[in-house]
């Protein structure tokens, strides 16, 4: 039939679109694998490839006769120069910064005296996305840091962020290999919550209010409400309809007739109840007893985003043992200080079966790892970071790695750090209070000069789920410092005691209605566990060396600005 021709799928057409590679196609290659590490293997020269890049510098030579280009692909820190003859394409368009290309040609060792190990002769230019030299933001000459923060959809271009970028990526592939061997399990926690961790209050909140109050003003405008008038005609048509249906019961008419009379009464009432509804909207957002009614909200309830995972990840490491999350987290914080962001990443382990000294075991075992796998997998990027940012930085990865971390109570810290004549600390030191980096980096960089683990912290400083210690005073909680940057991992043993840990929630000011789920794992089951959080971001400081940490973020959210 016609009918059936014209729905039978092009068969011929298909098939000319297939996506079976052709003997043409090539692979690109990675810049990284061709000028890496060491000397450019002997089996590459003369091997014909294709490569795809962006032109950190351009240049024409012999009078306009051919251009050397320098081509980054972002895999490594180290460009390829590709020689390009004007026979094969017009030089003008490729030699800018910041223009795209895809040439395909033969790799050949370049003349004896330069500095270059391989080089690409180019005899075809397949691609070319050009970038204009008047208004291309990323010169040759360097840039700060600071600016490249309002380009942030541009500075990955950079040397500096590129190799940010990979260091970034080697940390968090390091991370998930150190656990993966270790026995845990990886487990994606919620960003969406209606617990507060840490009990600080200073959450961003998700809420559908606002959104939905605009969208009732504007519907409102376009379509009023019902007025009372009308709310009363429907009414009395209610009444008139059921006194009909009341009328032909008495008469005892047959069923047909009364189902047709209920069926308009029922319709009659239906309509009533919309009208009523509109005509009881208000603009604005909903109130109940003189307070915002979050029962009308998206949720039902409250909710905010995350500040940790950590809560949530202890329901599957008291179901499936150790565990881990490496996720997104927020804070809501009016500050604009090197360390803060308003959103980071954070990975968080929890340890089932176990107890502080296991927990400082794991913290100072993961931190070794992620040290050296950047030593073994990141030392071109590492060696950058040292030339231009601190000389000290392979150093301190190579103390960090080797080294035993020392281990003190905090009353042993404060005791060290009291007794200190040679310096006068900006932060008092007593008991009591929460140290301050400049102490954490004394402790590190001056007394120990190697990483420190310092436990046993005042209760009344650290979070509601802490294990309390014997004395009453104390918590099983630990800090690790590094040199740099002072705190890098904060965790502590679980209070897995199902009355203590009530007494902590509500002598923090908490209500234990959100906790209700917590406390629960506390009561079928309970198991003593522990765990500790990285700061992701706070890692890429400690090993770069980089000052501010919306620098070794990719897309930083803080006060004002939340580009992109």
């Amino acid at each position: 039939m016609a009918g059936d021709d014209a729905a039978a799928p092009p068969t011929a057409e298909m098939a000319s679109a297939s996506l079976t590679p052709s003997p043409e196609r090539r692979r690109r290659e990675y810049i990284a694998s061709i000028v890496g590490r060491g000397a450019v293997p002997d089996e590459l020269i003369g091997k014909r490839i294709r490569v795809g890049g962006w032109v950190k510098t351009g240049r024409e030579q012999g009078k306009g006769a051919f251009a050397f280009l320098e081509l980054n692909d972002g895999s490594c820190l180290s460009n390829l120069q590709v020689i390009v003859n004007a026979s094969v394409f017009p030089l003008a368009q490729l030699v800018h910064t910041g223009t795209s290309v895809l040439v395909e040609g033969e790799l050949k060792k370049p003349p004896e005296g330069v500095k270059q190990r391989v080089e690409l002769h180019a005899d075809r230019v397949l691609e070319v996305g050009p970038a204009d030299p008047s208004s291309y933001p990323i010169p040759k000459t360097r840039l700060t840091l600071e600016f490249l923060r309002d380009i942030v959809h541009l500075r990955p271009r950079t040397n500096t962020i590129s190799a940010i970028a990979r260091i970034r990526d080697e940390l968090a592939y390091a991370t998930h290999t150190f656990f993966r061997e270790n026995g845990f399990r990886y487990v994606h926690t919620p960003i969406i919550t209606t617990s507060d961790c840490e009990g600080a209050g200073e959450m961003f909140q998700v809420t559908t209010l606002f959104s939905d109050a605009e969208k009732l003003e504007k519907d409102l405008k376009a379509n009023p409400p019902p007025s009372e008038s009308e709310i009363e005609d429907a009414r009395l048509v209610v009444k008139k309809n059921g006194e009909d249906v009341a009328h032909l019961k008495s008469l005892k008419a047959s069923k047909e007739e009364i189902s047709a009379s209920v069926l308009k009464l029922n319709k009659a009432k239906e309509s009533l109840a919309k009208l009523e509804e509109r005509f009881n909207l208000k603009p604005g957002i909903p109130q109940k007893d003189g307070k915002i009614d979050y029962s009308r909200d998206f949720f039902g309830r409250q909710a905010f985003l995350t500040v940790s995972g950590q809560l949530q990840v202890e329901t599957h490491a008291c179901a499936v043992g150790n565990v881990y999350t490496f996720g997104p987290t927020f804070r809501a914080e009016h500050s604009h200080t090197s360390r803060h962001l308003a959103e980071f990443w954070m990975i968080e382990p929890e340890i089932a079966f176990a107890d502080l000294e296991d927990d400082m075991y794991y913290a100072e075992e993961y931190v070794k790892f992620l040290c050296r796998w950047l030593l073994d997998h990141c030392i071109e990027d590492m060696e950058f970071m040292v030339k231009n940012y601190d000389k000290s930085a392979i150093d301190r990865l190579k103390l960090v790695a080797s080294e035993p971390f020392k281990r003190i109570s905090y009353t042993e810290a404060v005791e060290l750090l009291c007794s200190v004549t040679d310096k006068k600390f900006e932060n008092k030191v007593e008991w009591g209070v929460d140290l301050a980096s400049e102490h954490e980096r004394y402790l590190t960089e001056v007394i120990f000069k190697r990483p420190v683990i310092v436990y046993n912290y005042p209760k009344e400083i650290k979070a509601f789920y802490m294990r309390l210690n014997d004395d009453k005073k104390t918590v099983a909680a630990m800090d690790v410092l590094v040199p740099k940057v002072g705190e890098l991992i904060g965790g502590s043993q679980r209070e897995e005691r199902y009355d203590a840990l009530v007494d902590r929630i509500t002598s923090a000011g908490l209500p234990l209605e959100p906790y209700h789920w917590y406390l629960e794992l506390r009561k079928f089951g309970t198991v003593k566990h522990c765990g500790f959080g990285l700061g992701f971001e706070r890692m890429i400081l400690f090993a770069t060396g980089i000052d501010n940490i919306r620098d070794v973020i990719p897309f930083p959210r803080y006060p004002g600005r939340a580009d992109l």
